[in-house]
């Protein structure tokens, strides 16, 4: 979106429709890292190929730096998503040690890419609903949650609480922090 896409100034009378990306100070798309987590272990190519979202043809000519990327393990938790299952995830310890490890992977990825600053995006399966609980009440009953392996933090969650943590901007844990400083 950022690259094709438009913005209307003024009226549309006016005819002024830059490209965002002239329009905003982005970063250049080349100038972008991309890590990712995912419960499978394909590399983003094989990933692209087999959701075949986008035409062989378009998706070839980016084989070499999508197939450079590779998923750490993900955080799954198969009572929030049914209908899939898949070997790359984290499946030792309680959920505060899975968030620390997202935290652990998010700092590796920092130092690794040689980024100076990270956002994350969400882009998972959708969870199935729940509604909020007592452990959603402060940070600090949270992060006991956490430790005690409360089924009613998600996955999302502690991707959200480990950005959070680690000072790296999401719209989920931004939506997250907000609603925890109503409580």
């Amino acid at each position: 979106m950022t690259q094709l896409a438009t913005i209307r100034l003024g009226k549309r009378t006016e005819n002024r429709s830059p490209l965002i990306k002239d329009f905003v100070p982005l970063a250049n798309l080349n100038d972008l890292t991309f890590g990712t987590w995912d419960i499978f272990e394909d590399n983003c190519f094989e990933a692209a190929e087999r959701a075949g979202v986008l035409e062989p043809s378009l998706l070839e000519p980016l084989r070499e730096p999508l197939s450079a990327i590779r998923p750490m393990k993900a955080v799954f938790d198969h009572e929030y998503v049914k209908r899939i299952i898949g070997p790359n995830v984290k499946d030792k310890g309680t959920k505060m040690d899975k968030a620390e490890m997202l935290m652990e992977d998010i700092h590796s990825f920092r130092e690794s890419s040689g980024a100076s600053r990270l956002a994350m995006i969400w882009c998972g399966s959708t969870e199935v609903f729940h509604k909020a609980a007592a452990v959603h009440q402060t940070l600090k009953d949270f992060e006991c949650g956490l430790m005690k392996n409360d089924p009613e933090i998600s996955p999302s969650q502690m991707y959200a609480y480990a950005a959070l943590k680690s000072g790296v901007p999401t719209p989920t844990a931004l939506h997250i922090s907000r609603w925890i400083r109503r409580r």
